[in-house]
């Protein structure tokens, strides 16, 4: 730097100096302060371009996602995903309401039994209005109709847990219409970039690859999206379906369960 520093003050007192001096030497000198400077700044932009790569490897995946999303057009691709933005948040209510409501359903056949034999069918009507689920609600009923008679239980029993099971499964439909019409929509998308190539081999009368490149990209991108949105939502309908499948089998054995200790409660009275 001190060098730098020396080789910049001479050739200003040489320039200010000489003004009718010939302008070779002064040339010369600037050519050599060029090739001192050269280095810093090489290393300057050396170390700049290392971070703008750095950079951009960090973020490749996500720039590149995004712009193959520009790339496949605004008419398809937000419709594609607005289907994954409603399907999703369709899914992660449901799973909310499904971990909600799901109950240790063998904890609550004790406390009702022992609240059955103890207090009644009032202290165990009590103990159902304290748990949260859709077996407590089933609980619930049955205990409701358990003085009038079993049959009568029983009924509501059945006729509650299909009100349920219509709580359970509640917008699950809509899911399973946002995967199949995810990647039909990138289908039709395919389609249409295809006969957009078309078209423009037949306008230019000639077959160039670069013609056609542009519509058959967009017409696999769209394809690409639609089919990666309805992986995504698949999984998550799935696990929502074993969900309620789970929830509905202990439903069912709670509903035998709970019949059985009404008739063994109707024994003892």
């Amino acid at each position: 730097m001190k060098r730098l520093f020396s080789i910049l003050a001479i050739a200003a007192v040489m320039t200010f100096g000489n003004l009718q001096a010939s302008t070779a030497p002064a040339q010369l000198l600037t050519a050599n302060v060029q090739l001192l400077i050269a280095p810093i700044t090489n290393t300057t932009t050396i170390q700049e371009e290392a971070v703008s790569e750095a950079t951009t490897d960090e973020l490749s995946f996500h720039q590149n996602l995004k712009r193959r999303f520009i790339e496949g057009g605004p008419q398809f691709m937000g419709i594609v995903l607005l289907c994954l933005i409603l399907g999703l948040a369709i899914a992660i209510e449901r799973i909310i309401f499904l971990n909600l409501s799901t109950t240790n359903t063998k904890k609550l056949q004790q406390n009702v039994e022992d609240a059955l034999n103890s207090g009644g069918i009032e202290a165990a009507k009590e103990v159902c209005r304290n748990t949260k689920g859709p077996v407590a609600s089933i609980y619930y009923q049955g205990l409701d109709r358990a003085d009038e008679s079993i049959d009568a239980a029983e009924k509501s029993v059945v006729a509650y847990g299909g009100v349920q099971m219509g709580q359970l499964e509640k917008n699950v439909s809509w899911i399973s219409l946002f995967i199949a019409l995810a990647p039909m929509l990138g289908f039709m998308g395919t389609v249409i970039g295809m006969i957009t190539a078309f078209d423009k081999i037949a306008a230019a009368d000639d077959m160039q690859p670069s013609l056609v490149a542009g519509g058959i990209k967009v017409a696999l991108l769209t394809t690409v999206f639609g089919l990666i949105v309805a992986i995504i939502l698949q999984i998550f309908y799935n696990y929502i379906v074993a969900k309620i499948d789970r929830i509905v089998n202990d439903m069912e054995d709670a509903s035998i369960t709970l019949i059985d200790i009404l008739v063994d409660y109707k024994k003892k009275k």
